[in-house]
């Protein structure tokens, strides 16, 4: 059972969100906040999976929220809803810590697929808005001497650049002629030699530490 948390200003948008997730078996809603302060307290005393959280909200926005959130240690894994298509909430987002990002205008069916995928830890952005946060804001940088990355494997790092690419554990394991598990395993493995919380801290540190930049080649990165 996957338990989740909402976090929206408006109750139809709450309850329409709580119809939606429950007429899965798998999903079940544990609790609601009204602002990101009663956000941030659900998120620490309840015990659940995942957190819809949106943007805009009185007092502590949900950007905010979520940088408390995941700065407190194990907490439910963030999933930003937003109305707002906007490049610098993509990019606040994955900076806060938040393990996905979907708009509000979205399918239920959407919706329901995203809160399974952040439970779960696995592609956490769809390949289209890692790219376009990417694009729009990361800066290429030098590899920094002695940097975590130098204790990855040969094999690790490649598969840390296609994960900063917006490649999926299928596509990786296409590319690398891999299999599935192990692609996980590869993955696992990054993060805790990195220290990184999740595949999205993961994009952002490649970007971050000159691994990856942007740039013309099959798929528009530079290796």
């Amino acid at each position: 059972m996957i338990r989740v948390l909402l976090a929206d200003d408006h109750q139809l948008v709450r309850t329409g969100f709580r119809v939606i997730l429950e007429t899965e078996d798998d999903l079940r809603v544990v609790g609601e906040a009204a602002d990101g302060r009663r956000a941030v307290e659900l998120a620490l005393c309840t015990e659940a999976d995942v957190l819809l959280m949106d943007v805009e909200m009185p007092g502590l926005d949900g950007l905010a929220a979520t940088r408390e959130i995941t700065a407190a240690g194990p907490a439910p894994a963030v999933l930003i809803l937003t109305t707002f298509d906007r490049d610098d909430y993509l990019f606040a987002a994955l900076e806060a810590g938040a393990s996905g990002f979907l708009l509000k205008n979205g399918t239920p069916e959407a919706l329901i697929e995203a809160v399974r995928v952040v439970a779960r830890g696995d592609a956490l952005l769809a390949p289209e808005i890692t790219r376009r946060v990417i694009a729009a804001f990361a800066r290429p940088k030098a590899p920094v001497p002695g940097a975590k990355t130098e204790e990855l494997t040969p094999r690790e790092r490649e598969v840390l650049v296609e994960l900063a690419g917006g490649a999926t554990n299928a596509e990786i394991a296409q590319r690398l002629h891999l299999g599935e598990a192990t692609v996980k395993t590869h993955v696992s493995r990054i993060l805790a030699k990195l220290g990184l919380r999740d595949r999205t801290a993961a994009v952002v540190y490649a970007y971050e530490q000159g691994v990856v930049t942007p740039g013309p080649s099959r798929d528009g990165w530079r290796r």
